[in-house]
Parts: C-alpha cells; structure tokens; sequence
C-alpha cells in the first residue's frame, strides 16, 4: 500500500490519450512566499471523456493529490497518508474547480524553490492524470519587531509563551507586511498573516495592550493606514482603514490597557471593502507544526480527511 501510494505521488506514467480525456491545471497567484504563509494553488478538472465520470478513492490511490519537490529533485511526502476524498462526479464536458491551502500538507517551510503538480486518479479507467508543474520559492522576510510574551491564564493556551514576529518581504509589485505567531516551547506555528502592503517610506507601530493582544497601524499608501488587532493564537480580532489628517497618525495607550489610533478619520466599512486587501487566511488554516522526523500525533497537525475541503 505505502509503496503504491509512494508511485502516485512521486512517478506517475501519463499517456497522452489519458491526459486528453482528463485535462488538470493548476495555478498560484504568485511564484514567492514567506515561510508558513497559506500557499493556496487553484485546481481545475475538466472531464473531456464524452461521458460521466464518477472519481473516487481505490485501494491502489485517493483520486486525487499532488506531488511536490525540491527543484533539484527530491520528493516531497505528504505529512501523513492516511487520508480520504468523498467521491465526486463529474458530467460529460463539466469541470470543477478547488482552491487548497498546501501549508499544513506538506513540509514546505523550508528556504528554496519546489515544483508542485496535481494528480488525479480514474480508478475505472486505471489512468493517471497531472497538472502541468508549477514552481514557486520559500523565503523570509526582513524582521522589524521580535518579542516572546505570555498568554494570559483566561485565553486558549493560557500560561504558554509566544513569539511575535513582525516583518516585511518586498514582492515584484510592493512591499508587504507580515505577522508571525508561533509558541515559544513547541515551535507551532500559529499565523503567518500578510497583513497588507507598506510604504517605503512609512515604519509600522506594533503595541502590545495589557493581555498582550497585538495593535499594528501601518501605512498602506500617501495619507492611508490600516489598522489590525490580533490575538495570541493567530485570531484576527479587527482589521479598520484609516486616513490621515494633518500629522501622522498612530497608537494611543486608552484607559482599559487597550490601544485606539488617534489623529485620522476612519473609512466607511462599506468603501473599504471594495478598496480592501485579500482577507486574510482564517482560523482552519492554523496551526501549522514545524516539520519534523517523526509522524504526525497531534490531530491539529493531521492532513485533512478531505482535501477538496481546504
């Protein structure tokens, strides 16, 4: 069984007629990412067989997956194996499509550039088919803030420690924003959220308030902020847009322990949403375990069930 398993992800043999009748692609929106970002890869299947076809798994292969590997070539297992797909069908002519995270799939946190393929598998048919490869590279980004704080006794995983990170990472369009959360003992990554671009010229303010919840206000364009508060297990608490009045704005300390910007005008929810960044990740995408030698014991840190589900 492990062998088998072995064979689809790593060597499949692909026919052309096969590939014909099932056509697979996939795509990402970038080629760069920080190290435990969400790394989410578009897949399409579109049936070109002439008929209905029914995919589900067998006891050779799940129908579906993806195989992963280093540039220079050494393959990627998945986290663990024992996963399942429900079965889907798919008319003559239709096509579906799937978005996955791959970062609590497989061990990718790892500087360097990988190739990532889909691989679907028509037990019926006992055909294999794969996307065209993509690549993509895992890199870090420029630290501004490091800080190890508790985690207050009335809080998830209360009486641990955390380690805040902030950084930025220049990609081809822009400079962005990024906030690492990871427990201090375990190494559990718990975010790599991307808060959203800055300007060059601007420096983020990161506060921590009296239960050590994480204010940043950043500049996001000329006379532009937005401000996030995030909790210590990587929760997105509030995300508001601000602009500027006269001087710049920033943080002010509040009565309660908390933080409030101070010296700009809040934009209507409704118009910032139509200017807003990509959301950010939500809270099924975390933890994510640092890799390790050993398999996987913590259910957090299990491969899904279903991956069309992620």
């Amino acid at each position: 069984m492990k062998s088998l398993l072995c064979l689809f992800f790593f060597t499949l043999v692909l026919t052309p007629l096969a590939q014909a009748q099932l056509q697979v692609n996939i795509a990402l929106k970038r080629s760069l990412y920080v190290s435990y970002e969400p790394l989410v890869v578009n897949v399409t299947v579109q049936n070109l067989t002439g008929n209905s076809l029914h995919l589900a798994d067998a006891e050779a292969a799940p129908w579906f997956g993806f195989q992963i590997e280093t540039l220079d070539g050494r393959p990627l297992a998945p986290r663990t194996s024992r996963y399942s797909n429900a079965p889907i069908m798919i008319p003559a002519g239709g096509k579906i499509s799937r978005s996955i995270n791959l970062t609590p799939l497989f061990p990718i946190a790892e500087f360097g550039g990988y190739r990532v393929r889909a691989n679907i598998h028509d037990a019926s048919r006992s055909q294999f088919h794969t996307s065209p490869p993509l690549t993509f590279e895992i890199t870090e980004g420029r630290p501004l803030f490091k800080k190890t704080v508790g985690v207050p006794a009335d809080q998830p995983g209360g009486g641990g420690m955390r380690d805040i990170t902030l950084m930025t990472h220049r990609l081809p369009a822009s400079t962005q924003l990024y906030l690492r959360i990871q427990d201090a003992k375990t190494g559990t990554v718990y975010c790599t959220h991307r808060l959203g671009r800055i300007v060059s010229y601007g420096t983020p303010q990161i506060e921590l308030d009296a239960k050590n919840t994480i204010h940043i206000l950043q500049n996001v364009a000329p006379k532009a902020f937005l401000y996030s508060r995030i909790g210590l297990n990587g929760q997105v608490l509030d995300r508001k847009t601000y602009n500027q009045l006269s001087k710049r704005p920033g943080l002010k300390k509040t009565a309660d322990g908390g933080y409030q910007v101070f010296g700009a005008l809040l934009i209507d929810p409704n118009e910032a949403a139509a200017k807003a960044e990509q959301p950010l990740p939500s809270l099924s995408d975390r933890p994510v375990p640092l890799p390790s030698g050993s398999d996987i014991s913590n259910p957090e840190d299990a491969r899904p069930k279903n991956l069309l589900s992620r």
